[in-house]
């Protein structure tokens, strides 16, 4: 990726500057970045941002769990290191990973991703992981932070999530239990637990991500995604498309099909002044459904907010 994106002409990544610059936003949460220790890729997307006029000075990015090895055989194939067997699935530590760009200044970030599954309050890791495993799996495939925002006149609170698909395991439903577990951690965290004792306290924040589950169709257990949309201390402002719909990824017909995946709930004090779905129809002017299907095929959600 930091090579397709040094090279000026990749055309995902022309797709993608495209796809940023139409939104327009202050701060963006990206996902499915594979992302290195030194921060080069991030660094070099920055630039090329830079380049085209949009400037994002302010970054957060962290080797996530996708392709981190976990040292154990998790998928029972008798070895240790293939994609299966890393905390997130992935053949090398940061593929597919997440990073944060931002016009406002940041100030702390709490990265939990490091939380073993098993001392998720209430796990049932055990019951689908191997008992040498169960110490060390961590919960989130990817990631989790609190990225404080640092505005005029106080923070903002920026959770950041990458959940597992729901998908890709047995009868068993390992995939789909951990799932429903990594977005069972935000409620509880809204809730006021958080895995290093220090309660979250922030009035002005947004959740947002890729949770990876519709709660009306696909695959997953729809009630963790139902109970998230339903907290109190959230709201679902339900952006959508320019046709009216919620879906935010373009995945083959009939299965899994289009579903809302991705998703951003700012808090349910907050006024949210539009929101959209980056899904051009035919005919619509500027972005196009070309530039936004080679960018991704995810579409990315933008949400205006009063602060």
């Amino acid at each position: 990726m930091l090579r397709d994106i040094l090279s000026g002409e990749d055309p995902q990544v022309l797709a993608v500057l495209a796809v940023i610059r139409a939104a327009g936003a202050d701060v963006l949460l990206l996902q499915g970045l594979d992302t290195d220790a030194g921060g080069a890729t991030v660094e070099a997307l920055a630039q090329a941002l830079d380049a085209e006029g949009m400037a994002y000075p302010y970054r957060v990015t962290f080797p996530g769990n996708a392709g981190r090895p976990s040292g154990h055989d998790l998928d029972g194939d008798g070895r240790r290191d293939g994609p299966r067997d890393a905390h997130g699935y992935g053949y090398f530590t940061g593929q597919g990973g997440m990073a944060i760009l931002s016009r406002l200044p940041i100030g702390t970030v709490r990265d939990f991703s490091a939380l073993p599954w098993a001392a998720l309050p209430g796990s049932i890791a055990a019951t689908v992981t191997p008992a040498a495993a169960l110490p060390d799996l961590r919960l989130h495939s990817v990631a989790a932070w609190d990225v404080e925002l640092i505005l005029p006149d106080g923070p903002f609170h920026l959770l950041a999530s990458h959940a597992s698909a729901p998908v890709f395991d047995g009868p068993e439903d390992r995939n789909g239990l951990r799932n429903a577990a990594e977005l069972r951690f935000w409620r509880m965290y809204l809730d006021g637990w958080s895995p290093d004792g220090q309660p979250f306290a922030a009035s002005r924040f947004a959740l947002a991500g890729t949770f990876n589950v519709d709660p009306d169709r696909g695959e997953g257990r729809r009630d963790a995604i139902r109970a998230l949309l339903d907290h109190p201390a959230l709201q679902d402002p339900r952006p959508q498309r320019p046709d009216g719909g919620l879906r935010t990824v373009d995945w083959p017909e009939p299965t899994p099909g289009d579903l809302r995946v991705d998703y951003i709930l700012p808090a349910a004090e907050i006024t949210v002044l539009h929101g959209e779905v980056l899904w051009p129809v035919a005919g619509q002017e500027g972005l196009t459904i070309a530039v936004v299907e080679a960018a991704s095929d995810h579409r990315l959600v933008v949400l205006d907010l009063d602060l």
